[in-house]
């Protein structure tokens, strides 16, 4: 801001450097005293031949007063005449300096009538707007929309907006609304699902899976709708269900897409808590299957660690490759009371399409209890890990015997 000030001063001192010189320059004297000097002398001369004529007695003595007094008004008269100059002189300075100091200060009283001195100001958010202001925007919108609630695209606007803030309850409102002025759109339906999921506890029991059914027999390609279908059938433990969704996605979005590595992601939780019950390929690639694309061995639990697993914690063996991606690439579920356990993991365990233990050269192998019966880490969890082995191995040994932290 004391940049903006800085060149405004010298823009303005430039502007009356222009303006303010004529002003104060002063009037060349020289024209005008000389001709003050001319009168004077001229009613020198005057008075001079008056005195004359007095003496000589040509010129009685009350013509002599009279003819002065007449000589002496026309020389005040002039004199106060020639002063009006210098008047005038002062009279210009005085505006020039009036000029000077009321320009800038007029300009910069304009500018902060009318002008944005805020937008001088350094900002104090990011990206310009606060929360608190794009709240008073969504407030003027839902205001707008009790005078014209029949605006079925303001609704929805209305309740992307609500979403957006969190306002879930909000959101779920205006969808509502805009679900009874609209034309059955499948996008739409999912959107007012995801909204009543979220303002009931993130639950999609009930209402939001009724509403989920209906935007799939609208359009059964509809991503949102899948995914909320499959995250459903997730929370109901039917996890064929949640996967048999999930990969109708994949089918639909690009392969190397944020969306398709959280889908796959997704499925291979699933696929670990369904204990490989679920297939990742039809029967007949199962069937084709063998030992080439395998990987076999025994896990074991070390004895330092048999008083601290209860016999029903799940156990995960799983395998993933040496490089690329971490997710596993076949997983087996099992429970501590088997262990020690012979396992043998193939392509029928596989996660995702694509991601087959068999395309992949080198794997390491590795099984984990865990006590909260999730795939993911967590710690109190116990690992272990096989050296890096060759597709096809047999033999492999897996020691669960490091705790998780």
């Amino acid at each position: 801001m004391t940049a903006f000030w800085v060149i405004a001063a010298l823009l303005a001192a430039g502007a009356l450097a222009f303006v303010l010189p004529p002003l104060l320059r002063r009037r060349r004297a020289a024209p005008g005293a000389a001709a003050e000097a001319t009168n004077v002398a001229v009613y020198r001369d005057q008075l001079r031949e008056l005195d004359t004529d007095l003496a000589a007695g040509t010129l009685a003595r009350d013509q002599y007063d009279e003819a002065r007094r007449e000589l002496e008004a026309r020389l005040l008269a002039d004199v106060q005449g020639g002063a009006a100059a210098p008047r005038a002189a002062a009279t210009g300075r005085i505006a020039a300096i009036a000029a000077g100091i009321a320009i800038p200060v007029a300009s910069i009283l304009i500018y902060l009538a009318v002008g944005n001195p805020g937008a001088l100001a350094p900002e104090t958010e990011s990206h310009g707007i606060t929360r608190q202001q794009i709240e008073g925007l969504v407030d003027r919108l839902a205001a707008r929309m009790k005078e014209n609630p029949e605006d079925a695209t303001g609704w929805v606007m209305l309740g992307r907006s609500y979403a957006v803030l969190d306002r879930f309850p909000e959101a779920a409102s205006a969808y509502a609304n805009a679900v009874k002025r609209s034309q059955p759109d499948a996008q739409l339906l999912a959107d007012y699902a995801d909204a009543l999921a979220m303002a009931q506890g993130q639950r999609l029991q009930g209402e939001p899976e009724r509403l989920i059914a209906e935007a799939l027999k609208i359009d059964p390609r509809n991503v949102k709708a899948l995914a909320l279908a499959g995250t459903a059938a997730f929370e109901n433990k039917d996890f064929k269900g949640a996967i048999a969704q999930w990969r109708k996605i994949l089918a639909i979005v690009p392969a190397d897409s944020d969306m398709a590595d959280s889908i796959r992601d997704s499925i291979a939780d699933a696929q670990q808590l369904a204990g490989g019950a679920v297939e990742a390929q039809p029967a007949p690639a199962r069937a084709a299957a063998s030992s080439a694309g395998t990987v076999s061995g025994t896990v074991r639990l070390d004895p330092a660690l048999a008083a601290r697993v209860a016999p029903g914690d799940t156990v995960f063996v799983f395998a993933r490759a040496t490089e690329g991606p971490r997710v596993p690439l076949a997983v087996l579920r099992k429970q501590a009371r088997e262990l020690p356990v012979a396992f043998t993991l193939d392509d029928t365990m596989a996660m995702a399409p694509g991601m087959k233990l068999s395309a992949h050269a080198r794997v390491v192998v590795g099984a984990r209890v865990s006590k909260s019966g999730q795939p993911a880490p967590q710690p109190g969890d116990f690992e272990g890990l096989s050296a890096p082995v060759t597709v096809g191995a047999t033999g492999v040994n897996v020691v669960i015997a490091t705790e998780i932290r």
